[in-house]
């Protein structure tokens, strides 16, 4: 057996921890750019304590978001960069960060829609700091960003990405409304479950996403039926950053193959894209896996996912898929076609998620069909 294991310099997690955040930041620059989401008020204190330059995120990161991001700090003078909040301003930043030092057009290093150079000069010293428990993206080395132009999400990605300061602080997520506690936690699930039957799952990871998974199975009910559950809270944000952490090393599978082109193409939520498919996509793999590899180790690994979800210790791996159809039922997770997804485009989806990175981890090649009836039952 052989792998690597990459994350960020330091993680920071504890309630209470931003608190320490300012100090952080100092120890690696003077002139700070903050990256916050779509209103810059949670992290008001934040830019007044650091005297910073801040950037809004108003949606899920752009090419042209990156581009004028990367031109302010090199105006500016900034010498680090901080994002406080969910996974899109993490991925502003840490792009925005690598763009600033290397030059060109994020283009010029953006995978699958762009030229895929590497960088070649180190961004500039990058801390994460979320406030959902869902992405992971404080410990990952990759930036995903939406190409318009291409109808697109893509990956800037590098070694060199990876955040010096991951900072988890489970009190950020509290005050967040069970909409996006539902989006960005079945998100984090769907981060612990391919990672743990990837073709590249490794010893750490599966320890990873064994832990998270047990986790997320009791917290992420609670947590959406009442967010002030502190533990449920607690163990949600640990799901999220070991999902991560998993995902960074042993990649993902068929849900984020097809939540790249459909994220690129309408403007619907990387989360509810990931709830949406999530059941249907374990559902194709099981019936490939059943039918065309009974004695791939990922066949037993859903099984053993049903077990860590269900409690239940003989459940069967299509027992996993039930239950996460229930969970995504009771959360409120709404159909493709609510996002103005049309049947009709489904076909096109279906190449686009061929081609996408996430989908070569996948435990086995799903064929056009296989992929389009994923598609149809999300629909």
């Amino acid at each position: 057996m052989r792998f690597e294991f990459a994350s960020a310099t330091r993680i920071v997690f504890g309630e209470g921890a931003v608190s320490t955040l300012p100090g952080l930041v100092r120890g690696f620059g003077a002139r700070p750019l903050v990256v916050t989401g779509a209103s810059d008020k949670r992290a008001a204190w934040l830019v007044s304590a650091l005297s910073a330059e801040v950037l809004a995120v108003p949606g899920e990161p752009t090419v042209d978001l990156v581009r004028v991001g990367a031109r302010h700090v090199r105006e500016a003078g900034c010498d680090v960069v901080v994002s406080l909040g969910g996974g899109s301003a993490i991925d502003a930043g840490k792009a925005i960060a690598s763009i600033a030092t290397n030059g060109g057009e994020p283009l010029d290093f953006l995978e699958v829609v762009g030229k895929g150079r590497a960088l070649e000069a180190a961004p500039l010293p990058f801390l994460a700091v979320p406030t959902t428990a869902g992405t992971g993206s404080e410990v990952t080395r990759n930036a995903v960003l939406a190409s318009v132009e291409h109808g697109v999400k893509a990956s800037l990605r590098s070694p060199t990405m990876l955040p010096k300061v991951a900072l988890v602080d489970p009190e950020l997520t509290y005050a967040l409304p069970p909409s996006i506690t539902a989006y960005t936690g079945l998100d984090a699930l769907t981060q612990l479950i391919e990672p743990y039957v990837s073709e590249r799952a490794n010893p750490l990871t599966d320890a990873l996403c064994v832990e998270g998974m047990d986790r997320a199975a009791a917290a992420l009910r609670r947590a959406y039926h009442d967010g002030a559950d502190r533990q449920a809270r607690h163990d949600m944000a640990l799901a999220s950053l070991f999902g991560g952490l998993a995902l960074a090393n042993a990649g993902l599978g068929v849900v984020h193959g097809f939540a790249a082109p459909l994220g690129g193409s309408w403007h619907a939520p990387h989360g509810a894209l990931c709830a949406a498919l999530l059941p249907h996509g374990m559902a194709a793999n099981i019936a490939a896996l059943r039918a065309r590899a009974p004695l791939h180790p990922s066949l037993q690994r859903y099984t053993t996912i049903a077990r860590l979800l269900t409690g239940q210790k003989e459940a069967t791996a299509e027992d996993g898929i039930e239950w996460v159809r229930a969970l995504c039922a009771e959360l409120g997770v709404p159909s493709l076609r609510t996002w103005q997804i049309a049947q009709a485009d489904l076909p096109g989806v279906v190449e686009k998620a061929a081609r996408a990175s996430s989908m070569q981890a996948n435990p086995l090649p799903l064929a056009r069909e296989e992929l389009l009836a994923v598609l149809l039952a999300a629909w």
